[in-house]
């Protein structure tokens, strides 16, 4: 009878020489080992704080505001047409096996791109992050999913460790102001303290938006620490400078249908370096819209199923 080892020891071919063979495949090996550590190293350089300064720029803003104007015209046209979510735009082939997806559990998630008459809308001096993701709640209700997104003051327990602080600062009918402060430690720790405005509109008894615009970006330095202090605003990182979000729910007979999509501006990357870091860049809005969504179905449900009127 053989016993097999217990999990985490080592077996006997385990502590055999390690001896790599001189392959082509294992030289292909190392060469995306050695291109993720310098990816790496070069991202943690980038980051630091004497690294590659850069100021938010008026025309940057401008160009900002060029491409959100455009998305805006964009997306209101497409409510007009009765295309209130982004499967709506896919063919009808694929706009089935992605519902039938999303329905049995599955988000979907898409990066998405602007145009102006065809033409790509410049931003010089920063980047654009545009993402959509879209997921479903099954068993609840547009007011229910409602009720949760309007809790601002819970949004640092619905959305940590992303969100570290929250608060509503103002309310009046389907306005409010809020403030979040937005938490990410990875190769380098990112505080950020935003205030946001956010409007909701109503489209019959089944569809509803929300808009949230950025109002105040500052980066923090030190987060959580006797000297944290803010960077004045547009002279920082770059981390982020701009952050709109629009989120859309539907509700039908089984449950209701949450979609975020993100517009946001950072800085852009060295020409030297982009090549490098701009993979790891676009994989954090990815990254962040799912959280927000299985934040948000988990918080939805959660509300749901331990209300004492159930």
């Amino acid at each position: 009878m053989t016993v097999d080892p217990p999990r985490g020891a080592l077996s006997s071919d385990d502590m055999r020489p390690w001896i790599i063979p001189f392959t082509r495949a294992n030289l292909r090996r190392w060469w995306r080992v050695c291109t993720i550590f310098l990816a790496l190293w070069f991202f943690a350089e980038w980051c630091s704080p004497t690294a590659w300064p850069s100021d938010l720029q008026q025309e940057t803003v401008a160009a900002f505001d060029r491409y959100v104007r455009a998305t805006e015209a964009q997306t209101n046209q497409e409510i007009q047409d009765g295309r209130f979510l982004v499967i709506g735009r896919l063919p009808d082939a694929r706009r089935l096996s992605v519902q039938r997806q999303v329905r049995g559990g599955t988000m979907y998630l898409e990066q998405l791109r602007t145009l102006e008459g065809g033409h790509v809308i410049p931003i010089p001096g920063g980047l654009i992050h545009h993402w959509v993701g879209l997921t479903f709640i099954p068993g609840v209700t547009l007011a229910e999913t409602l009720a949760v997104l309007r809790d601002y003051d819970r949004y640092q327990d619905i959305y940590k460790p992303d969100v570290r602080e929250s608060r509503l600062l103002q309310h009046n009918g389907n306005e409010f102001a809020v403030h979040l402060q937005f938490y990410k430690q990875s190769i380098v720790t990112v505080a950020l303290n935003t205030d946001f405005d956010v409007n909701y509109m109503q489209f019959g008894g089944a569809q509803s938006q929300s808009a949230s615009r950025s109002t105040r970006i500052a980066e923090v330095e030190n987060p959580g620490k006797p000297d944290e202090r803010e960077y004045p605003v547009g002279k920082d990182h770059g981390y982020l400078w701009r952050l709109n979000s629009y989120w859309r729910i539907e509700e039908d007979r089984d449950g209701v249908y949450v979609q975020i999509e993100v517009v946001a501006l950072s800085r852009t990357v060295p020409p030297i370096i982009a090549w490098l870091v701009n993979p790891l860049l676009k994989s954090i809005p990815r990254s962040s819209i799912s959280r927000l969504l299985q934040g948000t179905h988990d918080a939805v449900l959660k509300a749901k199923y331990s209300s004492p009127n159930r």
